[in-house]
Parts: C-alpha cells; sequence; structure tokens
C-alpha cells in the first residue's frame, strides 16, 4: 500500500503536514508525537527579526473553533536557523518553513537566509498585512499576490507553496495569479477573519478587535475552496481547515489536495496527527486502496 504523495518533485511518506502557528517547530510536541510519522513539520511563521506579536488577550474559543490574533511572534531567522532546523534534522520527515513579513523585501530577506539551509520547502503567509499597501495583505488582491509570488520564486533555492487567504472574493482567481507568478504549489485555507464580543464586560475577546477563526467550524468553507482551487489550477494543492479526523482529512483529498494539514486540533489533542495519518492507512485497506494517489481529487462529479 502506497501512502506517498509528491508535491513539486518532493516525496512525502504521507500526506499529512502540521499546518503553521500551531505546531511551532515541534518542540513542544515531540514528547506526544513521533516526528517521524510526520509527512512534513510546516513550521511556525519565521520573519527576517524578531516579531513580539500583538498585546493580548489574544486567543479566544468560540463555537466549535477558536479565535486567534496572536500576530505572528516569532524570535525571527537568526533563532531558527540555530536553534530549530537542527531539532529537525534529527527526524526522518520534510521541513517546510514558514516565511512571513510587512514588506517583500522581509520575505525576500528571510527566503535568502533559508537558501543555503537544508530544509525542504518554503511556504510564504501571504496573509500578513502589507505595510505599503494600508495593511491589506498581501494574499487579497491577486496584483499583489502576482508580485511577491515572482520576487520570491527569483531569489528561492527551494520549491515555494504560497499560502492563501480565504478572504477574498474568488479563491479561483488568487490561485491562478499564484500559478501564473512560478508558485510550485498552494496551501489553503488560512484563517477566516472573525470577531468575538463580551457582553458582561461590553468589551472585545481580543485586544485586536478581530482574529483568525479556526477549527471545525471552518472546514465547510475550506473543502471548498480546496475544491475551486484544485480545479483552478494545475499546480498541487495542500488543504486544511477544521481537520481533526481522518475523514476530514480524506474529505479534502478527495476535493483535490494532494496532502493536508492539521491545525488548531493539535490544541485540542496533541496526539491528532498520528492519528491522521494512521486513520488514512486504516481507511485505505478497509476500501483495497493500494496507492493514495487515487484519493486525490476522487470525489465523483
Amino acid at each position: 500500500m502506497n501512502t506517498k504523495v509528491k508535491i513539486a518533485g518532493v516525496e512525502f511518506k504521507n500526506p499529512v503536514m502540521t499546518a503553521s502557528g500551531t505546531f511551532g517547530s515541534g518542540m513542544e510536541y515531540s514528547d506526544f508525537v513521533d516526528l517521524n510519522k510526520l509527512g512534513a513539520v510546516v513550521t511556525k511563521g519565521v520573519a527576517n527579526v524578531p516579531w513580539p506579536g500583538n498585546p493580548v488577550p489574544r486567543v479566544a474559543e468560540t463555537y466549535g473553533g477558536m479565535l486567534n490574533a496572536i500576530g505572528l511572534q516569532n524570535p525571527g531567522i537568526d533563532v531558527f536557523i540555530e536553534r530549530d532546523i537542527p531539532f529537525l534534522k534529527q527526524y526522518d520527515t520534510k521541513i517546510i518553513v514558514n516565511v512571513c513579513g510587512k514588506s517583500v523585501e522581509d520575505y525576500l530577506e528571510v527566503v535568502e537566509r533559508l537558501g543555503d539551509t537544508d530544509i525542504d520547502m518554503l511556504e510564504i503567509n501571504v496573509s500578513c498585512p502589507n505595510v505599503k499597501e494600508g495593511a491589506i495583505a498581501f494574499g487579497q488582491k491577486a496584483d499583489c499576490l502576482y508580485d511577491i509570488t515572482s520576487q520570491i520564486k527569483a531569489k528561492a533555492r527551494q520549491p515555494v507553496i504560497m499560502k492563501l487567504s480565504p478572504n477574498v472574493t474568488d479563491i479561483g482567481e488568487m490561485a491562478r495569479a499564484a500559478e501564473a507568478a512560478g508558485a510550485d504549489a498552494i496551501s489553503l485555507i488560512n484563517t477566516l477573519t472573525g470577531m468575538k464580543i463580551d457582553i458582561h464586560k461590553r468589551t472585545f475577546a481580543l485586544a485586536n478587535k478581530t482574529g483568525g477563526l479556526s477549527g471545525p467550524a471552518i472546514k465547510p468553507v475550506a473543502v471548498r475552496m480546496v475544491y475551486q482551487a484544485s480545479h483552478a489550477v494545475k499546480i498541487p494543492v495542500i488543504g486544511m481547515g477544521g481537520i481533526g479526523s481522518a475523514e476530514d482529512a480524506i474529505e479534502f483529498l478527495l476535493a483535490g489536495a494532494s496532502a493536508v494539514a492539521v491545525g488548531a486540533m493539535n490544541f485540542v489533542n496533541p496526539y491528532v496527527t498520528v492519528e491522521v495519518a494512521e486513520g488514512i492507512e486504516a481507511y485505505m485497506k478497509k476500501y483495497g486502496i493500494e496507492d493514495i494517489n487515487e484519493l486525490i481529487g476522487g470525489v465523483k462529479e
């Protein structure tokens, strides 16, 4: 039985990854999860300099999920190269580094620094606020997305995954812009913008007022967008958004995803990633599926 998938020339032992921002670089989870059993670890966002993140409170629970306005707090590229990459190299799993920035120059600096490191792929978080565009995310305008993708591709030594924002009118248009600019793959969805108000204090639950909604509540939206994006482009799609079980993951594969990433549910169940990977194998055995690639885009039209 084959569970291997290939994305932009990189072979993964199975299609299960971690979603950026929910797993650190695996250090916090390595007591619970055998990282060797994962297709890849996708790191928390890395910037060219340390980011302190947003003021607290910056996490709030909601029905079927959570809101976060962490603000991409991270120790910066220097610490990441010195500490996180050597830690991940101990394991037989692929390393995908998520890159964030506030200007194109920020992104390019990190991409160039990572060029000489032994990592497998880059995932570019275009949901970051673009300071030169009045804090509109890079991934919310097709021309901005095309521009940043093409500039990153010109500098990157590893394959580039563009992580798309769902907070757009037409996800197909954004997927096509990333593909046209040379992206090797796309991943989606990032969080949906949401808000929560404490009616007793009459204040916002998050200091930032708005935050990113993740968890099971967003899964139907994510499945729909992955289906649309996978039909809009020929490059591989990595699907995410509310995955908490093998059944959830298989839905994404059938919708057209070549791989899946598990995010918010890591906070609920630290063993979830391995459970998803093992559950996919059990499903394949049950239905006599010899090759996982038979499932990708396999929903009956």
